[in-house]
């Protein structure tokens, strides 16, 4: 393995091995990020999760656009805390650009992530501060307009609110499959300090 690769792979165990338990990275879904955007212009999408502990749903929409090198989104909803303990509103935003270019000595492409987001509502209310880095591959379906891009996205989440404050960590893996030029799905799960599983379908453009 050469030495970039091993880099790599010994920074996502670190984040992954640093993690404790459940909290959030935007707005509490386990919703992660691949290195580049599947867009042009913009996009809007809508996705559900199951955040893990004390959650039995949320649901969210998202819009995202793009300005040069850049992609910035915004993302707001609701999810279900499980038995009778009420529900609360997720509302949060993101930035990401590329970073990293696959070469012959490292084949993955890399993108820096930001975010900022809050989940208020029934019990103590919170604020995120995601920081992380995309690793992943686009792969064409040969003979077809289909593209595959699996992801590991490694993030640190400075938490406040609810009277303490504490630095969390997450490691994100995901699949995002672009049908064609308007339509793509997107599957995503968490370990660590931000776990639970989610599914967007997206609006391309």
């Amino acid at each position: 393995m050469r030495p970039s690769i091993r880099g790599a792979v010994l920074i996502v165990a670190l984040l992954a091995g640093a993690a404790r338990q459940s909290v959030a990275q935007e707005t509490g879904t386990p919703i992660f990020k691949a290195p580049y955007r599947a867009f042009t212009a913009h996009e809007l999408g809508v996705a559900f999760s199951d955040p893990g502990e004390g959650v039995s749903l949320a649901l969210e929409g998202s819009y995202a656009f793009a300005s040069g090198p850049y992609d910035f989104s915004i993302r707001g909803g609701i999810e279900d805390l499980n038995g009778d303990a009420g529900t609360r509103g997720l509302l949060g935003g993101g930035f990401r650009t590329r970073v990293l270019n696959y070469t012959e000595s490292f084949p993955l492409d890399g993108a820096l992530t930001l975010g900022f987001g809050t989940n208020f509502g029934d019990g103590d209310d919170f604020f995120y501060l995601p920081i992380g880095f995309s690793l992943g591959r686009r792969f064409d379906v040969e003979g077809s307009k289909t593209s595959f891009t699996p992801y590991a996205h490694p993030v640190v989440i400075p938490r406040f609110g609810g009277g303490d404050s504490q630095l969390d960590f997450a490691l994100g893996l995901g699949v995002d499959v672009k049908f064609n030029r308007n339509l793509a799905v997107r599957v995503s799960g968490g370990i660590g300090d931000l776990d639970g599983v989610g599914i967007g379908l997206t609006y391309l453009r």
